[in-house]
C-alpha cells in the first residue's frame, strides 16, 4: 500500500512506566491477566468482529463476525464464545479521531465494552483502533476478494488488527491512555 499514510503507533505508557486506567471505572475496566487467552472486539452497531489469541499472547488470529441482534442473545453468545475459547480478558477497539481525541463512537465503545464485560465477568481494556477497518480492507483488497466477501470479513481482520497491536504494545495494562 505505498503512497498511503501510516497509522500512527498506539499510545505509550505514561511516563514511570505507569498506564492509567481506561476510564469510565465501569464493572470489568482495569488490568487483564499477564497470560490467557485474550478476545478483541471490533465494535459496531450493527456487526461485531472478534479476533483471539494464543494463551501465550504471541498470534492473533480473526475469529468471526457476529451479527448482533438483541440484548439477550447476544450476551449469550459473548458469554459461551469467552468459554469455549477460554478467554481470560476482553480488548474492545477504541474509534479515536485522527488527533487521538475520543468521539461518540468512542462513548459507545466504552458503553459496549462495559456491558460485556458484565455479560462475561471479564475484565476489558479498550485499545486504539484507528486505521485498523481501513487497513483491513487494504489486506482483503490485496487478497482478491470480492465486495461481498471482502465485508463478511473485514471486522473480524479489524479485530485481529485491534488484538495484533495491542499484543504488540506489550499489553499495557490500562490500555489506550485517554486523550490528555
Amino acid at each position: 500500500m505505498t503512497g498511503e499514510p501510516n497509522p500512527p503507533a498506539p499510545f505509550p505508557p505514561r511516563e514511570g512506566g505507569e498506564s492509567p486506567s481506561p476510564g469510565g471505572g465501569g464493572v470489568g475496566e482495569g488490568s487483564l491477566p499477564p497470560k490467557g487467552v485474550l478476545l478483541a472486539i471490533d465494535y459496531g452497531t450493527v456487526r461485531v468482529g472478534l479476533a483471539v489469541c494464543d494463551p501465550d499472547r504471541i498470534i492473533a488470529s480473526p475469529l468471526e463476525t457476529y451479527t448482533r441482534r438483541s440484548d439477550e442473545l447476544d450476551a449469550a453468545y459473548f458469554a459461551k464464545a469467552c468459554a469455549d475459547h477460554r478467554v481470560v480478558g476482553l480488548v474492545v477497539g477504541l474509534p479515536l479521531h485522527a488527533g487521538g481525541e475520543e468521539s461518540d463512537s468512542s462513548q459507545a465503545a466504552r458503553e459496549y465494552g462495559t456491558w460485556l464485560a458484565g455479560v462475561t465477568g471479564l475484565p476489558v481494556v479498550y485499545w486504539d483502533e484507528r486505521y485498523t477497518t481501513w487497513l483491513a480492507e487494504g489486506a482483503l483488497l490485496g487478497a482478491k476478494l470480492t465486495h461481498k466477501q471482502r465485508r463478511a470479513k473485514r471486522d473480524r481482520v479489524a479485530a485481529q488488527m485491534i488484538l495484533k497491536g495491542y499484543l504488540d504494545a506489550g499489553c499495557p495494562p490500562g490500555g489506550t491512555p485517554p486523550s490528555e
